[in-house]
């Protein structure tokens, strides 16, 4: 079943195309890189297909609806790359900004077993749970990454977007932040990342879309590692970082 799907779509800031003709599916299941140089159109891209952006031309479907109308915010867990300092200035612990993920399910009801049970799983999950009672705002990034993405994870997401999540985290905290996705989604969760290391990317997702404003490639990772797309889409000899973590 898939998740989003694009065609042709096209979108312009005044008359400069940010993105230019893209059509693609994300598959359920999928964990899709989105990779390309410095205003390559990846977070535009990232937009349109989450529905906070409309295309100029083409479609965007999200679970068969079009994107822009698509408001079951549940199913869609976006981190962007303001999330962690969104929570950054109230005085919230770790567990108020998990349990924020679980107030669409609860409408004006009270929170049940269920929910309490959710939220604590989504901190054990991402491994902050022994933050619960901090708050948000003394965490590290590589923290706060972590907890923006256990409130998705209560949310009982389907698709987790996340646009260069790990800009200005450690390389250590990185890695197990990577492990992480990729245990969520070994789990089933469908995962898009927009993200500049292009080691990253093709030592820990599954598929590859590769962009600049045009779409270079869309496949299989290790077949991107073995394409002409990253010389195109760059247009210079870019070595592909392996981080050999197969």
């Amino acid at each position: 079943m898939s998740v989003l799907e694009l065609a042709d779509v096209t979108y312009s800031y005044a008359e400069r195309p940010a993105v230019e003709d893209v059509s693609l599916t994300v598959e359920s299941g999928d964990f899709l890189g989105l990779v390309g140089p410095n205003g390559s159109g990846k977070t535009t891209l990232l937009k349109l297909m989450l529905g906070l952006l409309r295309p100029d031309e083409g479609s965007v479907t999200l679970f068969d609806r079009p994107a822009h109308e698509f408001d079951d915010g549940t199913r869609v867990g976006y981190v962007s790359q303001e999330a962690t300092g969104a929570a950054g200035g109230m005085p919230v612990t770790v567990r108020e900004v998990v349990t924020m993920g679980r107030y669409p399910h609860v409408g004006l009801g009270r929170f049940g077993k269920r929910d309490t049970d959710r939220i604590a799983e989504a901190l054990e999950t991402v491994g902050v749970a022994h933050l619960a009672d901090r708050r948000f705002s003394t965490l590290s990034g590589g923290q706060k990454q972590r907890v923006v993405i256990a409130r998705a994870l209560a949310a009982d997401a389907d698709l987790l977007a996340l646009d260069e999540p790990t800009v200005g985290v450690d390389a250590e905290s990185r890695e197990s932040f990577y492990e992480l996705l990729r245990e969520l989604n070994r789990d089933g969760l469908t995962i898009l990342l927009v993200e500049h290391d292009i080691g990253v990317v093709t030592a820990f997702t599954t598929r590859v879309a590769c962009l600049n404003r045009r779409l270079f490639f869309h496949g299989d990772s290790l077949d991107f590692s073995e394409s002409d797309a990253l010389r195109e889409a760059y247009g210079a000899d870019q070595r592909l970082l392996d981080h050999h973590h197969h």
